[in-house]
């Protein structure tokens, strides 16, 4: 077991909401909530208001609680890294057993009352993406295998296929789609952070791949898997979720992304240690915005079809 249920060191400050708040991992929430709306009003059912904004809090819920879990299991771990030392339970803010309490209990109710508003096939999709988030990759799949951010990727991917299926109450293929959309771009994302962030994961012995494979390696497979990722963005706009503006954000965004994931193919250690890593680091960058505005299009289009402009 983790040694996150270790006593972490003693702090004089007092624990206030705003410390409570982070274990909620509340960036991470900001995206869960964007997508997960997107899925629901892009779906071609609509939803009542208040149901929609119900739906919309509990997954939110259901999303901090997955991070509560994670920072409760690896604080060891959180301990180690500069850039994750300051979270609640290394600090000494939060102790590990209330962040496994509140993570838990938040589990519970996100989970029971987004059925109860909503219908229970959502409720059970949100149920697993907790599950996998917390079991699957924080307790398994990270201390595991350099894969881990692949397949782990599943759990921040869930989000709107929860939306849709608030709205369906099932799972289509626009739904898959976007599930394969931020699938896809999960691994370009964090190996690019790891490219320049490696002496934190290998202090901290996390199999990331730029630590079990080295750098070149993790250039290979950011090439790869951007090649793979961009026909699936773009053909997701010839569905019913598409229109011209997705596909016109889409057939950008991709040039771009594939633009500096070639460059990134290209950048030999000697460069990319001289310049501080400012290649890898813009990429990073644009990897936001990537997934942002591929689901900002989205919604975009959702949004002008009643008027007669959005879809095709």
């Amino acid at each position: 077991m983790s040694d996150a249920s270790l006593n972490t060191q003693t702090s004089t400050h007092e624990a206030g909401f705003g410390d409570y708040f982070a274990l909620l991992k509340p960036r991470v929430m900001s995206l869960v909530v964007f997508t997960a709306l997107v899925g629901l009003l892009a779906a071609p059912i609509g939803v009542h208001p208040f149901i929609a904004f119900c739906s919309v809090l509990f997954i939110a819920v259901g999303g901090g609680a997955s991070g509560a879990l994670n920072m409760w299991w690896d604080a060891d771990i959180d301990r180690v890294m500069k850039r994750t030392a300051s979270r609640p339970i290394p600090s000494g803010k939060v102790e590990p057993q209330e962040a496994l309490a509140i993570g838990a209990t938040l589990s519970v109710f996100a989970v029971v009352m987004l059925g109860l508003a909503a219908n229970w096939a959502a409720a059970g999709l949100l149920a697993f993406t907790i599950f996998f988030y917390a079991v699957v990759y924080t307790m398994w799949l990270k201390r595991w295998t350099p894969q881990n951010i692949v397949i782990g990727g599943a759990a921040g991917a869930f989000p709107p296929m929860i939306g849709w299926a608030v709205a369906t109450g099932g799972v289509s293929l626009e739904s898959v789609l976007m599930f394969l959309l931020i699938f896809m771009w999960t691994p370009p994302h964090f190996w690019a952070l790891a490219l320049f962030m490696k002496a934190d994961y290998k202090e901290a012995g996390v199999p990331m791949l730029t630590v079990t494979h080295g750098r070149r390696v993790t250039r290979n497979h950011i090439l790869v898997y951007t090649i793979l990722l961009a026909p699936l963005a773009i053909g997701t706009g010839l569905t019913s979720i598409g229109g011209p503006i997705y596909m016109t954000v889409s057939v950008a965004l991709n040039a771009l992304f594939l633009f500096g994931a070639v460059k990134i193919w290209r950048r030999d250690e000697d460069a990319a240690s001289a310049d501080k890593y400012r290649t890898e680091k813009s990429f990073f960058g644009l990897s936001l915005m990537y997934l942002f505005l591929h689901f900002g299009a989205i919604l975009a289009e959702a949004a002008l079809k009643p008027y007669g402009f959005g879809g095709w």
